[in-house]
């Protein structure tokens, strides 16, 4: 795939999310729906202009380690069309387990939380980016290099997933066809992610395909009885533009400070969320477990 090539359909997706965000916005005011407000808009294209100037910082960086990579490649893809479909597919894995990796692991949760801090959930909070993300993301995508993927398209393929992944964050469209629902990553299947409801905690982490929750233990059913949360367990009190960037960051180093051993300290920053050496608050696992044997009983 040739550069104008590239260029013409991020150039179209861009402009399809643009006009689908303003949509939905009109959707909201003329229905009263309230799904949008201007701080909270504000703060996500605030939080995505973070990223995207760590991502210029990084762009060269990244490029040069996935083009190293690409230097020790041991297969040779030469269909191109086998060539695009495994570059997607596993590029979405690698996805998978870098976005599982920021919830189950707090180090990186607490760069991740940016992203789920809003208790809003609209087109505008996919721009609501990971800002620290590019710094460590072009290590889970190395193994595309070593894979037989040119750095470029590592890259491309990125963009257009990323791309995907902004427009099922949405309220306005409702679950799909059964096929798809079982297939992909849906509106309803993001709106579970980005719950707050204890059931729905570190669910769907996918960014294409839902089969990787399915396989790997991760996914869970939008239920139409619960009302859907959006936003952090504990919701942070500030929401400045510094604080809302580095308000785990804060937690985290008062948990390792209070940690009595040099090990809790350790598992305070590789534990899921919700660790503690004391047991005074639980990961989402446990919490999963309590709320079933409840339900059981009842």
């Amino acid at each position: 795939m040739d550069n104008p090539v590239r260029s013409e359909t991020l150039i179209y997706l861009f402009a399809l999310i643009f006009i689908t965000t303003l949509v939905e916005m009109y959707f909201s005011y003329v229905h009263d729906r309230k799904l949008y407000s201007r701080k909270d808009t504000l703060t996500n294209l605030y939080l995505m202009g973070s990223a995207l100037v760590i991502n210029l910082g990084m762009k060269t960086a990244t490029f040069f380690l996935l083009n190293f990579a690409y230097g020790y490649r041991f297969v040779e893809i030469a269909n191109p069309v086998l060539y695009w479909v495994l570059l997607i597919v596993l590029q979405d894995f690698f996805y998978w387990l870098l976005h599982t990796t920021g919830h189950y692991v707090r180090l990186f949760w607490a760069m991740h939380v940016t992203h789920h801090s809003s208790e809003q959930f609209n087109l505008t909070i996919g721009f609501r980016s990971t800002v620290f993300e590019p710094i460590y993301r072009v290590f889970f995508y190395l193994p595309l290099a070593f894979f037989g993927f040119t750095a470029i398209d590592i890259l491309f393929a990125y963009m257009v997933t990323q791309m995907y992944g902004n427009l099922v964050h949405t309220q306005t469209i409702g679950k799909l066809h059964p096929l798809i629902e079982y297939i992909f990553v849906t509106p309803s299947h993001h709106r579970v992610h980005h719950a707050s409801n204890i059931r729905y905690l570190d669910k769907n982490m996918g960014m294409i395909f839902i089969l990787w929750d399915r396989l790997f233990g991760t996914f869970q059913e939008e239920i139409p009885e619960e009302k859907i949360h959006y936003g952090l367990t504990k919701q942070p009190e500030n929401t400045g533009p510094v604080n809302i960037i580095f308000h785990e960051f804060v937690e985290l180093a008062k948990d390792v400070k209070a940690a009595p051993t040099l090990s809790d300290k350790f598992r305070y920053l590789l534990s899921p969320p919700g660790w503690s050496h004391d047991g005074s608050s639980q990961v989402a696992k446990v919490l999963q477990k309590q709320l079933q044997e409840q339900e059981t009983k009842k």
